[in-house]
Order: structure tokens, then sequence, then C-alpha cells
């Protein structure tokens, strides 16, 4: 699989290649997401999405498997033989998001021959967002055609038995909302409209690119966003840390969080280090390790735009919609939101995900 670095090469097809025949992409996302976001459940909701991820890659124990991070759901790209574990964890999120986070979530492990017998694919590069960590890019449609399969009621999984609960390990949600310091929090969506027209589409993805990161910008401060004690995100953190340790309590890993929160602060303003970590290097790690920029059939952004770039975005989109080359989607907000995985606190390969704070992004009009 090649790994790019040059963000303006996403839509370049030749960067991608196709995933192997035997694979399937486990899909979930949230029944009735905007309701939940309208009602404020916005943490909520990502947590869940993350969890997908988290889940997935700790019961297979494998951390490198192609994965995308969608706001309110996710979808991973798993191998045959680990078929059988991603459904039984996918049965088990579907438990702790019901049972813990109050939602409902829809989880598919839909195989990829299904997805080419329609006449789609999944094809998969890495880009390299910064020297530790790499994001897997979609291209194909085929997680288009999934995320469908899957809403038809196609491959569902029943729901884990009461008291089932997947490893969550890793999972935190502890950070501040990200506020804009441009104008505006904005997400962005755009996905081509004419399979024929790749070439066009490609050119539109590149003018998109140059156009928001002409400044270099986007929704994560170069120093990294601020820890807090946001209460909502730190419940949702204890609950996932305490859902698969029976041994540690719900209070206990409350007071846990708590504490690692208070540390990090605490050695940020006295400016010292604690063994190999370091509180300054891993904000800074965090803001160049996010995924505030993606291709997941479609071009996806979350970033920080003043008032003029966003108009002039806009009208480039509008144009585009126009002339029948994409479907689009534009949705302001006054901040980010993060949701994290963290493998090993003293690493820098910990994983970082953003959206915006009030967004529930689809492509208008839909697909």
């Amino acid at each position: 699989m090649q790994v790019f670095r040059n963000f303006e090469d996403v839509a370049d097809p030749a960067v991608y290649c196709a995933l192997p025949s035997g694979w399937a992409l486990a899909v979930a996302d949230i029944v009735a997401s905007t309701s939940a976001i309208d009602a404020g459940r916005y943490k909520a909701v990502n947590m869940a999405g993350a969890a997908v991820i988290s889940s997935l890659l700790n019961s297979l124990e494998s951390h490198d498997l192609p994965f995308v991070f969608g706001g309110d759901g996710a979808t991973v790209a798993v191998p045959p033989k680990g078929l059988d574990i991603a459904t039984v964890t996918l049965s088990k999120v579907q438990r702790w998001v019901q049972d813990d986070l109050g939602l409902t979530m829809r989880v598919a492990p839909v195989p990829l021959d299904d997805i080419r017998d329609h006449g789609f694919d999944v094809r998969i590069a890495r880009f390299q967002a910064s020297d530790d960590v790499s994001y897997a890019m979609f291209s194909g449609g085929g997680n288009r055609r999934a995320d469908e399969r899957m809403k038809e009621g196609q491959y569902a999984v029943p729901t884990a038995a009461i008291g089932a609960r997947p490893d969550l390990s890793g999972l935190s949600c502890r950070w501040n909302p990200i506020e804009a310091t441009h104008d505006k929090v904005v997400s962005i969506i755009a996905v081509p409209r004419l399979a024929q027209d790749m070439e066009a589409f490609s050119r539109l993805v590149l003018d998109i690119i140059n156009l928001v990161e002409e400044d270099r910008r986007h929704g994560v401060p170069e120093d990294g966003p601020k820890l807090g004690f946001v209460h909502e995100g730190l419940g949702y953190e204890a609950s996932a840390g305490a859902a698969y340790s029976h041994h540690i309590g719900l209070l206990k890993r409350r007071l846990q969080v708590l504490g690692e929160v208070l540390l990090v602060k605490v050695l940020g303003v006295l400016g010292v280090n604690l063994g190999s970590f370091s509180a300054t290097r891993y904000r800074r790690a965090v803001a160049s390790n996010t995924d505030f920029r993606k291709f997941d059939d479609g071009l996806k952004m979350t970033i920080d735009l003043d008032r003029n770039r966003l108009e002039t975005l806009r009208q480039r989109l509008e144009q585009s919609y126009a002339a029948g080359l994409c479907f689009y989607g534009l949705h302001e907000q006054e901040s980010a939101l993060m949701t994290c995985i963290v493998p090993s606190p003293p690493s820098n390969d910990h994983m970082h995900f953003v959206d915006g704070a009030m967004a529930d992004m689809q492509p208008q009009p839909p697909i």
C-alpha cells in the first residue's frame, strides 16, 4: 500500500490499491444522529463513532487496519481471518452504545465481494499525517455502498446480551471544544456525482485544498487543544474504560481519568516531564496527528475559515454542483470536537478524530 505525504495527491487514482478479495467493511452509524446532535448530544455521537474503531483495533490486535471516522459512525476494513471476531465486537459496541450512551447504533460487516458485485470497489491509500501517524483514504464508492447495504438491513448483527462490553482501551474524550480562531469552523463534504468524470472531480478537490490551506490553518491550534474538565466527555471516557475492566468500577475510573487530566495540565504549566512523557510535546503531536482532512469516497474536511474564504469556497462548490460534477455540503459552527485513541500515552502514535461540534454532515441534495 502506497503512503503519500502531500495531501494534494489524495484524489489521484494512482496512489490507491484494491482491497484484497475476502475482506469486509465493518460499518456502523448512529440512528437518528441528527436529532441527537440537535439535542446537544454531539459528544456522545462522536464517542460512539470512535468506539467502533477503538474496539475493532483492540479486538483484532492491530492498529494499522484501514479505517475512517465518520462523526456519527465509522468504517474499518477487516481481513478474512478477523471477520468472526469483528462481528462479535460490533455486537458488543452496539450494546455499550445503547446502555451507556443511550443511543441506537446500526452495525454490519459487509463483504467486499457483495460491494464489487454491485459495481463498486474499495481502494485504499495511506496519507502520512505526521511522522508517527498515517490514515487510510478510501475511494471506489465501496464505503458508500456498504453504508447503503447496512441501512437496507443487510448483514445486520444482533445486539449482544446485556452486560457484554467491548474493549475500549485507549479511547479518550477529554479535550475541550476547539473554538474557531477565524470566523467559523466549517465542515465540508464533496462527493463525485459522475464516476466517469473523476478527472474533473480531482481538479475540484485540488482547488478546494489549495483554497482552504493557503495559510496552513485547520481546526486544531499548532500547540494543541486545551485539556479540560468537561463533565460529559470525561464521563463517557470513564464509562468506556470501566466497561471492559471489571476490576475497575465506574467511580474509580472517573477519578483516574480526572487525575490524569489534572496531571497533564500541571506538567504543561510547569513545563516539566514525567519520565519520557512531555505534556508540551504531546499537545503539539495532537495537532499534527489529527484527521481533520480525509478522502472517504469524497473529500471531507473540518477546518477553521475566515468569511471571505468560506464564500469563495461556497461559490466554487455551487458552480461544480450546477455543472453536474458533485454533491456537496457545508456546515458552519463555532467550534470543533476531538475524540482520540491513545494506544500508549508516552508514544507519539496517538490518533485524533476531529469533527464539527454541531455537524451531522450529508451531501446536498441527498444521494
